[in-house]
């Protein structure tokens, strides 16, 4: 009894020491509720994978009423910018200039085509200096096609097998409701590891670790001491990134309030394990720094399946990507936001990251120890 009463005492007393450690840094406040809002803000509006008011010239080389309807819908959809000339080569030195994202072309005979109800061809040109935009420009101008072409049926009586699509999900199919959960994981990536790294190893700056080391306090308590309050941080920064996403962006939320604390907890764990292994291995703050940038945040970002699809990648970088503990956050979150609560799939991915933890932890552990030998 008295053994567990010096330990929860000595547990208690590490804790309102890291917590003052934390009020008493402002930086701390600011890495963990000032940053993760900018940051969001920046994915939320800087990396977007829709274009709206995008610049493209309409060629109508026919005069006809069909061909001019079409070209009306070029000029009423949201997500072009039309401009219109009767010559193609009026766009030339526009295209090449990157004034305009593409070139769509109505060919003289296209009226009679439709009319006589034989098929009637097209001409998109794109500039493929931006691959993605040149395949965005073509899929919607399709997809005004599609819809000019279902509006003329109707009117006219037709009959035509008319497709129609519909989107689980994301209905309205806009990426900013994949990208914000997304990065909330990309931010808790980046605040979880740089945070920890960073305190921890300016007390071994300042040399108040090796004050602690030689308490009586064990390797186990002073770890978990250390890492309880900005635990509690990182989850108070994680709800607040949600709370962000949901109220300001509108991004719906299908999922429960447990589950997103659930999910931040177990990512946490490698999150935090990782900053404390740098942090441990390091003692300097700048080195902290670097190697929490490239070792955290840039694998996060890159093979995490948040900008790239990890079966795009080459296999042993889809290998690597098992390592990656924000693999499985991103997923997660992107699961929880637009599907709901889907335990199966979470354990599945709890599982790898509490492996993860476990060994940065566990190396901490090791390290830490031999030290004090």
């Amino acid at each position: 009894m008295m053994a567990d009463q010096q330990f929860a005492i000595r547990f208690f007393g590490l804790v309102v020491k890291e917590s003052l450690q934390i009020v008493r840094d402002p930086s701390s406040i600011l890495i963990a509720f000032v940053l993760p809002v900018i940051l969001l803000f920046l994915f939320a509006y800087a990396v977007s994978l829709d274009i709206r008011g995008a610049p493209v010239g309409v060629v109508l080389e026919s005069a006809a009423e069909p061909a001019r309807e079409l070209a009306a819908a070029f000029a009423a959809t949201d997500y072009f910018e039309a401009s219109f000339a009767r010559d193609r080569r009026a766009f030339d030195s526009d295209l090449i200039e990157g004034g305009l994202r593409g070139v769509v072309i109505i060919p003289q005979d296209f009226s009679e085509r439709i009319t006589s109800g034989g098929g009637a061809a097209l001409q998109v040109i794109t500039d493929g200096s931006s691959p993605n935009t040149a395949s965005f420009v073509a899929n919607y101008t399709e997809g005004v096609v599609q819809t000019w072409l279902a509006g003329r049926t109707a009117s006219t009586h037709t009959r035509r097998v008319a497709l129609e699509p519909r989107f689980w999900f994301n209905s309205e199919l806009e990426s900013k409701a994949f990208i914000v959960p997304g990065a909330i994981a990309i931010v808790m990536t980046m605040i979880g590891t740089m945070l920890t790294a960073l305190v921890v190893a300016r007390e071994w700056e300042r040399g108040t670790m090796e004050a602690l080391m030689s308490t009586p306090v064990g390797i186990a308590e002073l770890l978990a001491g250390k890492l309880a309050p900005y635990f509690v941080l990182g989850l108070a920064a994680t709800v607040g990134c949600a709370l962000v996403a949901r109220f300001i962006f509108g991004i719906a939320f299908e999922g429960s309030w447990p589950a997103l604390l659930v999910l931040s907890s177990v990512f946490l764990v490698p999150a935090l394990g990782q900053g404390l292994l740098i942090s441990a291995a390091t003692k300097n703050q700048f080195v902290a720094a670097q190697i929490a940038l490239f070792s955290g945040f840039l694998p996060a970002l890159l093979l995490s399946g948040f900008l790239f699809e990890i079966d795009s990648m080459p296999e042993p970088l889809q290998w690597l990507t098992f390592v990656v503990p924000a693999r499985y956050f991103v997923a997660s979150l992107q699961t929880l936001f637009l599907t709901g609560d889907l335990w199966a799939q979470f354990l599945a991915a709890a599982v790898p990251m509490l492996l993860i933890g476990g060994v940065f932890f566990g190396i901490t552990a090791l390290n830490t120890r031999k030290r004090l030998d």
